[in-house]
């Protein structure tokens, strides 16, 4: 893969079952169950830490969770693409409902969620 863009990723998922014939087990289902276990795997690298010991990982911990991150992504954008959901779009649409719903001004340094304000 030559390129950081989705599109890019997208593509070069696509290929990569292709060879496999893995196609055939990417159903959004399936691939909703792996985001998920890989997210399980993300918070077992947090779990017992306290704040400040998940924002400072060693260098190797680290990459263990940047693999992790990969593998979300991996499964996010192989969902997405089954389903026909440009990603980014949904992003901004999202962003937007989120400004809506959490106004800048009412919710500034707040962590209540939007129904208890």
């Amino acid at each position: 893969m030559s390129s950081d863009s989705l599109e890019n990723l997208k593509t070069c998922l696509q290929k990569f079952a292709a060879e496999r014939d893995w196609d055939q087990f990417h159903s959004p289902k399936n691939l909703s169950m792996a985001l998920i276990a890989e997210a399980a795997e993300l918070i077992e690298h947090f779990q017992w830490l306290t704040q400040e010991q998940s924002s400072n990982l060693s260098p190797d911990k680290l990459k263990e969770v940047e693999q992790e991150l990969a593998d979300i992504l991996i499964y996010l954008v192989r969902i997405a693409d089954k389903l026909g959901i440009d990603l980014i779009n949904a992003a901004n649409e999202k962003m937007d409902l989120n400004a809506v719903k959490y106004p800048a001004s009412v919710v500034h340094g707040s962590s209540k969620k939007y129904d208890e304000y």
